[in-house]
């Protein structure tokens, strides 16, 4: 199983911001901590606000900061809220063609794939990325970022 790379940001984003949140986060920041391109975190600025992920003040002095604690941001609902799709095989899209349908019971494998795939990330907080005695510091976080890379 694997998630976009959309979502990839969209986690690394909320790390950030749980990371800082005595203040405004600019996306140039946090493209530039993470070494990834502005117009990507600018779609998903504008999508994790439009969800109530983010809350984000425009104009000079403006920035970003979440909207809820970290131990209210729960994974799979990041996951699901992010991720354009879950057709993991093409009989779970609208367009499928698949001829061998009848005699496949591939499906209901992957669905089942799919639900414990769901089910791990829903176990977990934001908050719970976070577990290692208290904030980390930029060094820190650095770590992860190249970790996460």
């Amino acid at each position: 199983m694997r998630l976009t790379v959309r979502t990839d940001y969209a986690f690394r984003m909320l790390l950030y911001l749980a990371v800082h949140p005595e203040r405004l986060c600019t996306i140039k920041e946090i493209a530039k901590a993470y070494h990834i391109s502005e117009p990507h975190l600018m779609k998903i600025t504008h999508q994790l606000g439009q969800l109530a992920w983010i809350e984000t003040v425009r104009g000079k002095g403006g920035g970003m900061k979440l909207a809820k604690k970290p131990e209210e941001i729960c994974l799979a609902e990041v996951i699901k809220t992010v991720e354009p799709d879950f057709h993991l095989v093409e009989c779970f899209s609208t367009e499928n063609t698949c001829n061998i349908g009848a005699y496949c019971g591939l499906t209901g494998i992957m669905q089942e794939a799919l639900e414990a795939f769901m089910a791990c990330f829903a176990k977990y907080s934001l908050a719970d990325i976070l577990k290692s005695g208290g904030l980390p510091s930029d060094e820190s976080l650095e770590k992860i970022v190249n970790f996460m890379k």
